[in-house]
């Protein structure tokens, strides 16, 4: 099934998501090599493309696991999570309808 991992930063985390960034990817390219990462990505601070110093706020994946716990204990392990980058992770199970 398809799980919902929505992320929201702590406070002036960029530094700490630039440096953790590397390991973060490599856990999605895995994802992606194993066919089960459907969306992922940051959300900008402001309304741009490259908010620069501005930062990110959060983040969403959107993934296959074979149950909640499994994704939950995926989101948790995140090297994101461990650097203090998210104050709070939420996830949740996802029903893909579109595109088809």
């Amino acid at each position: 099934m398809l799980y919902a991992i929505i992320s929201q930063d702590a406070e002036d985390s960029l530094e700490k998501r630039l440096s953790a960034r590397p390991a973060h990817i490599e856990r999605l390219t895995t994802l992606q090599n194993e066919g089960r990462l459907i969306i992922a990505g940051p959300h900008p601070a402001i309304d741009s493309e490259d908010p620069g110093t501005a930062g990110f706020s959060g983040s969403l994946i959107v993934a296959e696991f074979s149950s909640q716990d499994d994704a939950q204990s995926w989101a948790d392990a995140d090297p994101y999570v461990t650097a203090g980058v998210y104050a709070q992770v939420t996830v949740k199970p996802f029903k893909k309808v579109f595109p088809q």
